[in-house]
């Protein structure tokens, strides 16, 4: 009966453990890639400094907390295809879509530029 009852609290142990690590991956669902990615083109529009880096890497995180990738994905890719020219280019600037994509990564960007700059 000892046995079972060790057994069952080292299995509850192992669950509450692993519960916060899901948690975490679950709310860091950015790759480093987009992470890094982010931080290099603001690091260009703010200067290239150890504060830069540090004020940029803020907003990303943010960002990220504020805003799921692929949503991020969408709006970043909205922005990409609205500077094609015509009638593609067009569909990305002009829709309700869009600019809800948009308009949703913006406000995401301003409680960035609020909390770290």
């Amino acid at each position: 009966m000892r046995t079972a009852a060790t057994i069952f609290g080292l299995g509850a142990a192992i669950c509450a453990a692993a519960i916060p690590l899901a948690r975490a991956d679950d709310l860091n669902d950015y790759p480093t890639a987009a992470r890094a990615d982010y931080v290099f083109g603001c690091m260009k529009a703010n200067g290239e400094t150890r504060r830069a880096l540090e004020q940029c890497s803020c907003s990303i995180d943010v960002i990220a907390a504020i805003l799921p990738y692929d949503r991020y994905v969408t709006a970043e890719t909205v922005l990409s295809m609205a500077q094609v020219q015509g009638t593609l280019g067009n569909q990305f600037r002009s829709t309700e879509y869009a600019k809800a994509a948009v308009d949703e990564l913006r406000r995401a960007q301003a409680e960035a530029e609020v909390r770290c700059f």
